[in-house]
Order: structure tokens, then C-alpha cells, then sequence
């Protein structure tokens, strides 16, 4: 984990609300849907001005922590916010102080891990301390980077 500074970034997507422990459970799981959704092929043909052919996932709207409920949004980064396709919704992720954590491997199980890290981090007080108000994991061929605000 390295701190680092992270752009602004605009991503465009699919959005919903869920915790970690719905997560747990495969009837509540919110995510496996919103994912097979965003990785549908042409998912995002219809957003204009992407900047490339990366998913993102935004994780807002923290209740508390990683305990209580967020909002996830998976799909694209945009130079501008463009009309929204229906069912779309756009999020500014401010630029940010963050924690650089890579994911590599097989996912979702490296991306799972690497949160368990960021998780471990925060429980154990470690620092710098996460301010859970905007996260972002940009996902590629290698895997995932993610940015944990601090």
C-alpha cells in the first residue's frame, strides 16, 4: 500500500446501494448482478467522450464504514458528463490523497483480497486513516488498481 495522489475523475454507469455483509450472502449480493451488467459486451457503446476501455467502480455514499451501507457505481470514465443513457448515472470523483493497493490475479477472488487488505489496514488503525468518502478501483487486463481516500 503506498500513498499516493489521485486524479479527478468522471465515471458514468450503473449504480447500487449495498454492504459488505449483503455481499456475504449470494440471495442479497447486489454486486455479482451490477458487474455482469457493466461487463455486458457494449454495456457503454452509448456514453460519449470516454476516456478508455477500462471499468471503473466508484464506492460513495459510506453510511459509517466499511460496515454500514454505500453506493457503487460501475462503468466508464467520460471527459464530461455526456446525456446519461437511461438507467445511467454520472459521479464526480474529486482528486484525493488516497491508498494505492494493486490487485493481481485471477478476479474477483484478487480484488477481494486486496480490499481484506484495506479492511485489515483500517481495523488495525493503521495509518493514514481512511476518510470513507470516495473510493475507486480502476480495473485493466492486469488486474485492478484501487484508491482508498485517506
Amino acid at each position: 500500500m503506498d500513498v499516493t495522489n489521485r486524479d479527478e475523475v468522471i465515471v458514468v454507469g450503473f449504480a447500487v446501494r449495498t454492504m459488505n455483509a449483503d455481499e456475504l450472502d449470494p440471495v442479497r449480493a447486489k454486486l455479482p448482478p451490477l458487474w455482469q451488467r457493466a461487463g455486458a459486451p457494449g454495456a457503454f457503446a452509448h456514453v460519449a467522450g470516454r476516456v478508455d476501455e477500462r471499468l471503473y467502480a466508484v464506492l460513495t455514499d459510506y453510511e459509517s464504514d466499511h460496515h454500514g451501507a454505500y453506493t457503487q457505481i460501475v462503468g466508464c470514465a467520460v471527459r464530461t458528463v455526456p446525456r446519461l443513457p437511461e438507467g445511467m448515472v454520472a459521479v464526480r470523483v474529486p482528486a484525493a490523497r488516497v491508498l494505492k493497493v494493486e490487485a493481481r490475479g485471477p478476479m474477483p477472488q484478487a480484488i477481494i483480497d486486496a480490499w481484506q487488505q484495506v479492511w485489515k489496514h483500517t481495523e488495525s488503525g493503521g495509518a493514514p486513516a481512511r476518510s470513507f468518502t470516495t473510493d475507486l478501483e480502476v480495473h485493466h487486463p492486469d488486474g485492478a488498481d484501487l484508491y482508498v481516500a485517506v
